[in-house]
């Protein structure tokens, strides 16, 4: 049986030694954490990975270590998008043969396509492959924003078993939820608005938070499961400067700092274009991770 796709999935940092190699005993430091605090699962190769960046032997080095580290109920996906149709098709036929639950296929980015090319991409792709496919909308990075209506329609084909929406507009979420196939999962990218987003109809979330507070996405989620909204909103409220925080500058430099400072990585190195947080980052995340008693 397929697993369902749920709860709080944390989209995995590349961890980096001072030369730039990926830094393996990192990763594992960070994926017994994360499991420890109730992660339901992992994407390895997105954003927060630093895709761009990432060789094709280095991400399956990557999927095999945090594959190997998992447990037979850790949900694993792989993120295999980009703005070229025929080279998706290509990465996402990798994730059926590593054995990813899903492939994570983001919006084609800079080239802008319009709803009716996003629909012929997503289309021929989940055709060409048959992997279970995860949209992902995240106008803030492609500069194209998939609409409600063109995710619904996209919902009915077979092997587009849900959506990653990091757009923050809860509103679309909502109506995707009661117009789309039934089953057709919703998942949260935006760390900020995710109570809103779960009491619209999300069942869980993709986040970058999770990898400092898990334990309070975890419990979040469970919050609003047992419709406790007014604790959700409370916890999440208390823990809005914390997330704002991580997102000062570009995702992922200020986790990756925070990271460095929790000891779960052994550096906050990045690879360039991206560079490493600026001090004034640095003191903000110190500041609102000492309130919470993350570091002393």
């Amino acid at each position: 049986m397929p697993k369902k796709i749920s709860g709080v999935i944390t989209a995995l940092v590349t961890p980096f030694d001072h030369q730039g190699n990926v830094d393996f005993k990192s990763l594992e430091n960070l994926v017994a954490q994360q499991l420890k605090a109730g992660v339901r699962g992992f994407v390895v190769n997105g954003t927060t990975a630093e895709s761009p960046t990432l060789e094709k032997s280095e991400v399956k080095e990557i999927w095999q270590l945090v594959r190997e580290k998992s447990n037979a109920e850790t949900i694993l996906i792989l993120a295999t998008g980009s703005n070229s149709t025929a080279k998706t098709i290509e990465n996402t036929k990798d994730a059926i043969e590593l054995k990813a639950d899903a492939a994570l296929v983001v919006v084609p980015y800079y080239n802008k396509p319009p709803q009716r090319g996003l629909f012929q991409h997503f289309k021929k792709v989940a055709e060409e492959t048959g992997a279970p496919i995860l949209l992902y909308n995240v106008p803030g990075r492609t500069a194209c924003n998939m609409s409600a209506e063109t995710t619904i329609e996209l919902s009915f084909i077979k092997n587009m078993i849900g959506i990653k929406d990091a757009s923050g507009d809860t509103d679309a979420a909502e109506t995707i939820r009661k117009k789309s196939r039934e089953g057709f999962v919703l998942l949260s990218g935006d760390d900020g608005t995710y109570v809103d987003f779960l009491t619209r109809g999300g069942d869980g979330i993709i986040s970058v938070g999770s990898h400092i507070v898990p334990e309070i996405f975890v419990k979040l989620t469970e919050l609003v499961k047992f419709k406790k909204f007014d604790q959700a909103k409370t916890l999440m409220d208390v823990n809005k400067d914390l997330i704002d925080a991580l997102y000062v500058e570009a995702n992922p430099i200020p986790v990756k700092k925070a990271l460095m400072m929790m000891k779960l990585i052994s550096t906050s190195q990045m690879r360039l274009p991206l560079i490493s947080a600026q001090a004034s980052t640095e003191e903000k995340l110190k500041f609102e991770m000492k309130k919470r008693g993350i570091l002393e």
